[in-house]
């Protein structure tokens, strides 16, 4: 993302607002801030996903892929719904809040990629490493740009990516509509 890099500052409070939020909602505690001490970026709408792990093991991970509030507020609302409304895991425990790794990952707006032939799909994947939308009869997965830490080769990525939609491992072979984003992420142990 080269567009409003967020400063140290401000990758530092969104961090305490996630680890709050959480810490709140372990407490049954509703959580606001006073917006006035924002800077204007963190007032912006901008998606973001938040991503919870535990000893290097995914906890959680919920986000949106457009932009639908400020910053600030979908960061909150991210961090509580990965710690108690992620389907594929149990609501977080107190005794996990001290060992939770937490990561903000704000998004680009996505964009339509348009492509002829798997090949061009497989070189742009390959060189930029973007974070892929795909869409196919009402499915969709997406899996943010560092995922490709974890799954190197653009096949076995887009083949993951279309097993989680629920789609067929090669589907991404059958001209699905992909959408391209970037990602500034930053992380808090």
């Amino acid at each position: 993302m080269s567009k409003n890099i967020i400063s140290k500052k401000d990758q530092q409070l969104l961090l305490r607002l996630a680890r709050e939020a959480i810490g709140g909602g372990l407490k049954g505690e509703e959580f606001s801030i006073g917006k006035e001490h924002l800077s204007s970026l963190l007032k912006e709408k901008r998606a973001c996903f938040v991503t919870l792990t535990e000893g290097g093991r995914l906890r959680g991970c919920i986000g949106h892929v457009l932009p639908v509030q400020e910053l600030y507020l979908d960061v909150i609302e991210n961090a509580r719904a990965a710690a108690f409304e992620d389907p594929r895991f149990e609501p977080l425990k107190p005794s996990e809040l001290p060992f939770l790794e937490i990561e903000i990952s704000v998004l680009s707006v996505p964009e339509q990629f348009s492509y002829n032939t798997t090949e061009e799909l497989i070189e742009y994947c390959a060189a930029h490493k973007p974070g892929v939308i795909l869409k196919k009869n009402g499915r969709q997965a997406t899996f943010l740009p560092q995922v490709w830490e974890q799954i190197m080769q653009p096949e076995e990525f887009l083949t993951e990516l279309c097993m989680k939609a629920g789609l067929a491992p090669d589907e991404w072979k059958n001209n699905l509509k992909i959408q391209i984003y970037y990602a500034e992420h930053f992380t808090q142990v």
